[in-house]
This record gives C-alpha cells, structure tokens and sequence, in this order.
C-alpha cells in the first residue's frame, strides 16, 4: 500500500514535470515544495527497496534457501539493471542533452546487489545509513574533475542528466529501510498489532499500484507525455 501511494505521487510529480518541461506551465521544479514533494517520494520508494530486501532475506532463511542467497540477489540486481540501461538508450534517443545514465532504476538495480552483506547484520545497517547519507549531503554540492565515479556520488564539472540518484547519499536510506525492517519484523513475523484494513477498496487499489509499481514506472511518462503533447498541439 505505501509503494501504491508512492506511485501516485510519482505520477504526481512527473506529471508537473513535464507541465514544465513542455512550457505549458512555469514551475519550479529544482527547489521549494515540489523538490521536496519529488524527494519525498524518492525516499519513499528507495526506503520500501530496503525494507522489501530483508523481509525477502528473512523468508527465505525460513525457507532454508540461504546457500543461492546470493545468486537470487545478483540475478535481481542485474535484471532491474538491464531495465534501467534501456531507459538510458530511450532517453538518449529521444532527449539528448540531460540524458538518464544513473537514474532511480539503476540505482535500485546496483543496490539490490550490494545489499546482499548488510542483509544479516541489522544492527551495523543503522550506522552505515548515517554514514552514507551524512558523506551524500556532504559530496552533493561538489565538484571534481573525475568522471568515472558519478555513480558513486563524486559529481564530475558541468554534469547533467535529468534523474540522478548515485550511491551515496541513496545507500543510506536503503540500510534504513534495511534496519526499519529488521526492528518491525522478527524472523518474519510482525512485533507490532495492525488492524486488517485489506478488504477496503481504496487500500485494495494502492496495493494493485504497488504491486505492479515497475511497469507502471515503465509506462506512465510515455503516456503522460503523449498526452501533454496533443494538448499543447491541439
């Protein structure tokens, strides 16, 4: 339910985006409450990928899988990954300048595999998410003369693509989402009472977005656009 909401704001967020992108409306998307609101929902997103990965590493030692663990996680990684350099070529194509080379998919698809290590050691999780976070907020705002470690965060002069989320600070909300789950969950099993609310409509909708929230990630800005295209047209 709260990756559906998410993916509502996404689409939100995108939507406003290209109101601006396409010169329909004048918005400021680079700070003030929109910047915020798309933060937000990034974190919302990257937190549930942590929080997802180890109830996943969880049911599966209950499972006894944990011997192929690790293969699970790289075919996982390398999977979302593939999706993510597709976005890339499309982007490239269709945008040029500004194109997305290490967007929200491919940081998602290189977390998944580094994730695995920190997956059995909930407790260092905590600490590694202030340390990523605080060396994210630290790195953001400069600049180097490398240009091979944008994805790490290191931040090359006159870089721009239109989504960039590098490995730190974006790590660190992983290893929270990672800790989050650790706490909340107990070898699989909730700590905590929560009222069944499944059988209401509107949390039966966000949990069908949720659910699907990939392929609606894939296929809402093509729509969207084509859209604010033939209303700019006509």
């Amino acid at each position: 339910m709260l990756r559906g909401i998410a993916v509502l704001m996404m689409i939100t967020f995108h939507l406003l985006f290209d109101l601006n992108y396409f010169g329909i409306v004048s918005l400021n998307i680079q700070g003030g409450l929109l910047w915020f609101f798309g933060r937000l929902t990034a974190f919302i997103f990257i937190f549930l990928v942590g929080t997802s990965l180890k109830l996943s590493y969880m049911r599966s030692i209950l499972s006894r899988y944990e011997s192929s663990l690790i293969l699970k996680y790289v075919k996982r990684g390398l999977r979302i990954l593939s999706y993510a350099f597709i976005i890339t070529i499309v982007t490239w194509l269709v945008i040029g300048e500004g194109y997305i080379i290490f967007g929200v998919l491919h940081f998602i698809g290189v977390a998944i595999i580094l994730s695995y290590p920190l997956l059995r050691h909930e407790k260092l999780n905590l600490p590694l998410a202030i340390l990523f976070i605080a060396a994210g907020l630290f790195l953001l705002n400069q600049r180097f003369d490398i240009g091979y470690l944008f994805w790490l965060g290191i931040i090359p002069r006159n870089f721009y693509t239109l989504d960039y989320f590098p490995i730190l600070p974006w790590m660190g909300v992983v290893s929270l989402g990672i800790y989050t789950a650790g706490k909340l969950y107990k070898n699989y099993k909730r700590r905590f009472p929560l009222k069944d609310f499944s059988s209401y409509k509107i949390v039966k909708f966000l949990a069908f977005l949720g659910r699907h929230s990939l392929f609606i990630y894939f296929i809402h800005q093509p729509i969207l656009m084509a859209i604010l295209f033939m209303v700019r047209t006509f």
